[in-house]
């Protein structure tokens, strides 16, 4: 009999012994009408193997299941983040969207209120205004930055080339 079946209850345990009896008996000529399980008492050293096996299962599955909770919280916690990184994605894709429409709106309404002045004469200015607060950031902060005047031309003469060779390849 197999360890498993040792669990069954007696009437399972009866039927499987009166099964196996017919099938031996019936080559002598006796019939056996019934078996009878009156008591089922494994030996300590069986229930106590029995227990272990048991308790190792569920153990096995105790573990599996903490493992696979462990997956679906790094799962899920991947995923916030993720959609954390596309919602920022967009709120910072909106600022600056805001920001470039305020700059036209406000190079326009320069442009036509002051005379003789180009839209690149403003976008020049913004340019230098930016690269002085960007110079009062970094003092704010007790860093050095080397200054030199020529600094804002050669960013200027490097940007207008940058939207020049652009608008050529278009």
């Amino acid at each position: 009999m197999e360890l498993d079946d040792a669990f069954a209850s007696k009437n399972d345990i009866a039927m499987a012994v009166m099964t196996q009896l017919k099938e031996v008996m019936d080559d002598y000529g006796y019939e056996i009408l019934q078996a009878l399980v009156t008591d089922m008492v494994p030996d300590a050293k069986v229930k106590a193997s029995m227990n272990e096996i048991n308790a190792s299962r569920r153990l096995k599955e105790a573990a599996s299941h903490k493992a696979e909770a462990e997956k679906i919280r790094q799962v899920k916690a991947a995923e916030a983040e993720a959609e954390a990184r596309y919602l920022n994605g967009l709120g910072v894709a909106r600022q600056r969207k805001a920001i470039i429409e305020g700059l036209q709106m406000s190079v326009s309404e320069f442009a036509g209120d002051v005379s003789d002045v180009s839209p690149k004469d403003v976008m020049n200015i913004l340019l230098l205004s930016q690269y002085f607060d960007t110079l009062t950031s970094v003092g704010a902060n007790s860093l050095i930055l080397q200054h030199d005047p020529q600094v804002v031309g050669n960013l200027q003469a490097q940007i207008d080339a940058a939207f020049w060779k652009k608008r050529s390849t278009e």
